[in-house]
């Protein structure tokens, strides 16, 4: 899947180097739920055992053939929210010198194009911390509506103490 700017692949270990590069800046991960890397070695493990699950890819910045970030979603067995089945949650993040950019809007539609045609879920969810209002406002950009709704993600490495506003998109039925 691509746009003009990026392109969404899998994740490649040789990717690792540059994740870390840019996971590491304690402005991203808390934004997103998770602590910022330590090392080469853990965003190698992270690509490994949590960015190689079906549903995530690497953000592409075509310009420079780098990894800038990561989007995908996670089916009702794997959610932060309680989901039926035929639903999923997206998730993203991107490299702090591509934020106001767009990108994460460009890579989220990707996603919620896939998930709908590819997938046929019919409902999309998406939460985001108050505190980062800017990943809401990616969301709305996408046609997703705040549910007025707030819950707890325990499971969230960083955070799982704050509250998350819910976002839904549902499939339009043509």
């Amino acid at each position: 899947m691509e746009t003009e700017r990026i392109l969404l692949r899998s994740w490649l270990d040789s990717d690792a180097e540059t994740l870390f590069k840019y996971a590491s800046d304690p402005e991203v991960g808390p934004r997103a739920g998770w602590p910022p890397h330590k090392s080469v070695e853990e965003s190698l493990e992270i690509i490994r055992t949590v960015f190689n699950a079906e549903g995530m890819w690497a953000v592409i910045w075509k310009e420079s053939g780098e990894a800038i970030g990561c989007v995908g979603y996670l089916p009702a067995s794997a959610s932060n929210l309680k989901i039926a089945e035929d639903h999923a949650e997206v998730g993203y993040w991107i490299a702090r010198p591509y934020w106001g950019k767009g990108i994460c809007t460009e890579a989220l539609q990707m996603v919620i194009d896939y998930c709908f045609k590819e997938k046929e879920f019919t409902t999309l969810w998406g939460d985001y911390f108050p505190s980062n209002p800017a990943s809401g406002r990616v969301m709305e950009k996408c046609g997703f509506a705040d549910t007025g709704e707030e819950t707890i993600c325990p499971n969230l490495e960083v955070g799982s103490d704050c509250p998350v506003r819910v976002m839904k998109l549902v499939k339009e039925v043509v």
